[in-house]
């Protein structure tokens, strides 16, 4: 991993675990609208919505984006440091239970340990992911409700024919699974927390069917679309039969996503019910 270079305070604070003075810092009463990276690697931290004055003297947050900041023991025992969850750099610490801002969290956080990326200039990166397993309806919905998930669609892939229809992949004979592809805020959620609940919303241990539906085009599998996502879901399958789980979906390398039809997307918010097949087990 390469890091941004540091002057000498940025280095104290940040590899040495230093604290810069109260009331010093340049984003102590900074009040514009954008978002707050690491200053050694640039992996977003901290949105302005989650900053309020403390009064402290460092900058505070309430909250943190989801899986950027790694809590860990202080050396002095009692309080709680918080790092750049991607590069260790030290930021400062998080304190709970005091009462002033309704979530109850304080991360007090070093201005050297960040930078700061205004609203105007800040890019939505979205990647993506594919899961298959029963039933699309049910995968969709479950991921629809994730925050940082931009969109869940149904359809097909792993199959043998282009622009397969419902009819035609329900015989069974394109070789197609019943597939959702996910659009993600990695910002906001990790592939990893993506592909965990893909796992605790079906039961990976079913061979070519889903509860009552059976077929082919019900199977398990993971379609990355990279060797990251492919090491996640390999090593997600390795624990789960560490646990006793007989897992046995398949991890394939995506190729085309053929959306399926339109009455088959949001079908459960269309029709007011809940998924029938696909209930929330946990797992991890």
């Amino acid at each position: 991993m390469s890091f941004n270079k540091l002057t000498p305070e940025e280095e104290r604070v940040i590899v040495h675990k230093g604290t810069e003075a109260p009331f010093s810092g340049k984003y102590y009463q900074n009040k514009e609208k954008g978002s707050y990276l690491c200053r050694r690697c640039d992996a977003p931290l901290f949105y302005s919505t989650h900053k309020f004055d403390s009064g402290c003297g460092w900058p505070s947050f309430d909250d943190a984006i989801a899986g950027a900041v790694k809590e860990i023991p202080d050396a002095d025992g009692r309080r709680t440091e918080i790092v750049c969850a991607k590069c260790g750099a030290h930021l400062g610490h998080v304190f709970l239970h005091e009462g002033l801002t309704p979530k109850n969290v304080r991360h007090c956080v070093n201005s050297v340990s960040l930078q700061f990326q205004p609203e105007a200039k800040l890019e939505t990166k979205t990647e993506k992911a594919i899961f298959a397993g029963g039933c699309f309806w049910g995968v969709e919905y479950h991921f629809g409700k994730v925050k940082g998930v931009l969109s869940a669609k149904s359809g097909y892939i792993g199959g043998l024919t282009d622009h397969p229809t419902y009819k035609e992949v329900c015989s069974g004979k394109t070789g197609h699974a019943e597939a959702v592809e996910i659009a993600f805020d990695p910002a906001l959620v990790s592939y990893e927390t993506l592909a965990k609940l893909f796992f605790e919303i079906h039961d990976p241990g079913q061979v070519n069917r889903q509860g009552p539906d059976i077929g082919t085009q019900y199977r398990s599998a993971v379609f990355y679309a990279d060797e990251e996502q492919k090491r996640v879901a390999e090593k997600l399958i390795a624990e789960l039969k560490t646990k006793g789980y007989n897992v046995v979906t398949t991890v394939e390398k995506a190729g085309t996503f053929w959306e399926a039809e339109g009455y088959h997307q949001d079908y459960y918010e269309k029709n007011g019910h809940q998924p029938y097949c696909h209930v929330y087990q946990k797992r991890f």
